[in-house]
Formats: structure tokens, sequence, C-alpha cells
């Protein structure tokens, strides 16, 4: 979950008589939850009419963050309600048969502005449960629990009992608890393959693995180029959400953590499992980083959201303008989705390898 997000719930909206009822009497999808697939689904063309290419459905995965679902044709009117989720279908090639997104902290991912401006944008923030249904939906993705939870756009239950499979990140629950009022604890380290495992469960949905497959393999190949070539072992990194009155540090376990490993650096924080941890400049400037990752954000919910306001505020605060970091301005600047449990998490390893290289810390 991106730091901050339990702290402006949006309020929901009831859904209108029209939607309820066209969803309830011509949803093209059934469901009971989301999950790991057990029934194989062939790759097709994007788009086309509803009937088509019946073969290899009904898709059925078993537990999606606690969940199973049971999907009978490929979605053709599918809502992304996190940026994350939004950005995997584009990259599927499936925005013929995407009907709205929400929730976004960045500019789209860079290649997929043509196929994005082609998808309505129904919020910047959460779109209300009311909007969303007007898009007469037949599946909805999210990225955090929280989207599908209370406060977010509405609860998993909301959807299906109108007959709307959802589906949840597996990095947002797999190996870790979001039962505190945090951004989760991290039971055990995120790794990339989670990550892999929801471009494939989405592939799998649409009918598109070959896709999918092929998605994949060129995020592993970036990482391994991107990972080649010397060690930064020596190095120490922090990597920071927003908030400059109290800062979101990463914790040693998200997606800052696979950047870390995939590395061999080190996170001055990660002795804290906490996703996103709030933590006081004073103990900030006595873990003293070799380098500063810090996310610039297009999104204004925080203070310091942008990297430029983030690298104002530790060059003249008293407190932070010694670190080493700081005063040789070694930062590397992320996306907030770079430093979420994304396809993007590939694009923060090869910028902070790139950063670890110029400023001399590879061995």
């Amino acid at each position: 979950m991106s730091p901050g997000r339990r702290g402006s719930p949006v309020p929901l909206a009831q859904p209108v008589r029209s939607a309820v009822l066209f969803l309830t009497g011509a949803l093209l999808l059934t469901a009971t939850g989301c999950g790991a697939e057990t029934t194989p689904a062939p790759d097709r063309p994007a788009g086309g009419a509803a009937g088509k290419a019946k073969a290899g459905y009904p898709v059925t995965l078993d537990d999606n963050c606690g969940r199973p679902v049971r999907v009978e044709r490929a979605p053709e009117r599918a809502v992304a309600l996190d940026q994350g989720a939004a950005e995997i279908m584009l990259s599927l090639g499936l925005a013929d048969r995407m009907v709205g997104t929400g929730t976004w902290t960045d500019p789209v991912l860079k290649g997929l502005e043509k196929e994005n401006a082609e998808v309505p944008r129904l919020a910047d923030r959460y779109p209300s449960f009311e909007k969303v249904l007007d898009t007469e939906p037949d599946f909805a993705a999210a990225s955090f629990t929280y989207t599908l939870g209370k406060g977010g756009v509405a609860a998993r239950e909301r959807f299906e009992e109108l007959g709307v499979p959802t589906y949840l990140s597996p990095t947002d629950c797999v190996g870790k608890d979001n039962s505190g009022d945090g951004d989760g604890v991290r039971v055990r380290p995120l790794t990339m393959e989670t990550v892999y495992g929801e471009i494939r469960d989405l592939a799998r949905i649409f009918g598109v693995r070959e896709r999918g497959e092929k998605l994949v393999a060129e995020l592993k190949a970036r990482v391994t180029k991107a990972t080649s070539g010397g060690s930064f072992e020596d190095a120490t990194v922090l990597y920071w959400f927003a908030n400059s009155e109290a800062p979101y540090m990463a914790g040693c376990c998200g997606a800052p953590g696979i950047v870390s490993r995939e590395l061999g650096a080190k996170n001055v924080f990660d002795d804290t499992k906490e996703e996103w941890p709030q933590i006081n400049w004073e103990t900030v400037a006595d873990r003293d980083p070799d380098v500063l990752v810090v996310g610039d954000l297009t999104r204004r919910s925080q203070s310091a959201e942008s990297a430029a306001k983030k690298i104002e505020f530790l060059e003249s605060d008293p407190v932070t303008r010694s670190m080493t970091a700081v005063r040789n301005k070694r930062y590397v600047l992320l996306s907030g989705q770079a430093l979420n449990p994304t396809i993007r998490t590939v694009e923060a390893v090869e910028k902070v390898a790139a950063a670890l290289r110029s400023y001399g810390l590879a061995k």
C-alpha cells in the first residue's frame, strides 16, 4: 500500500438502481472471489464479441488473498482501480477491454501513453462505487487491500453481490499482515516472483497467457541486466516515499526490499518489517545512508510529494543537511509506482543500480 492511503478515505456512493439492474441481469461473469489458477485459458486477440473464444473457460482461481474466483468468460469491460493494475493490463494489450481506471500517483508508464488515453480515468484518487458501476464492469482489479475495503472504492463483497469478480494483487497480501492501522507488516520478504504471478494471473483471466509470459520474460531480463557487472554490498540506502513532517521510510521487505536484495545493497531500515513506518529525522540522520532514494510523486495529498520538495527540505533542515547523502547530493528519483510492488519495481532496480554506479559505490 502506498504510504498515507489510510489517511484520507473517500466517501462511498450507493449504486444507482439502473446500474444494479444491469449488473444483476446482464453481466457475463460470475464470481465467488479470486486467486491462483486451476483452469488454463488460451491466448487470444484482445477485444471481440462477448461470445467469442469460450475455449479454456471458466477460469477458476482458488486463492487470491483468501478468496476464490470463477471467471466464466474473458472480461470485456474491466476496471483497474489502482495504477499498478492498470499498467499491467495496458502492458498486456488490454486497453480495448478496459472501461475505466482510478487511483493514480504518477503519469502512466512510458510507452503506454496512447493505450492509456483510450481508457477513461474515473478519478485520480478512489472513484466512487457508483461511478465504477456506471461503466457496467464485468471485472475489477486492484493493487491494494485498502482499495477493495472500507474507505476505498468498495468491499469485494459488494462487487461480487452484483456478479462482478474482483482480483486483488497478491503483492499486498502474500506474506503480509494488513490488520493494523498502518500500511501493513511483512511477515516474509516480497519477491519479484509475486509480481510476476500477478501478471500471469491477469493474463490467464483475460485469455492472453502468451503475452503474460512474454512480459514476465522481458522484466526478468531487465533485472538481470541491471544487476550484472558489479556488487553494491557496501552501499547503504534509504527510501523516502512522502511527508516531511512524519516521513514514510521503507522497511525491510516491500518493493524497496526487492531493490536492495537484487542489488546486494543495505536498506538502513531493514530492521523493521513495517511496510512504510513513519520515522523521525533524528533517527534517519543517525543511520546516515550513502544514498537517498526519494519518491517523485505528482499527487498532492501530503507534504513533500515531489522530489524537488523533498530535496529542498533535506538541504535546508538543520537535522538532515549534514547527512552524507545530502552533503554529496546522492539522490535517486523514483516514481511512486516504482516504490510500490508493481512492474515498475524493475525500473527501481535499474535506476538505483545506475545511480550507485555513478556515485562510485559499485565494487
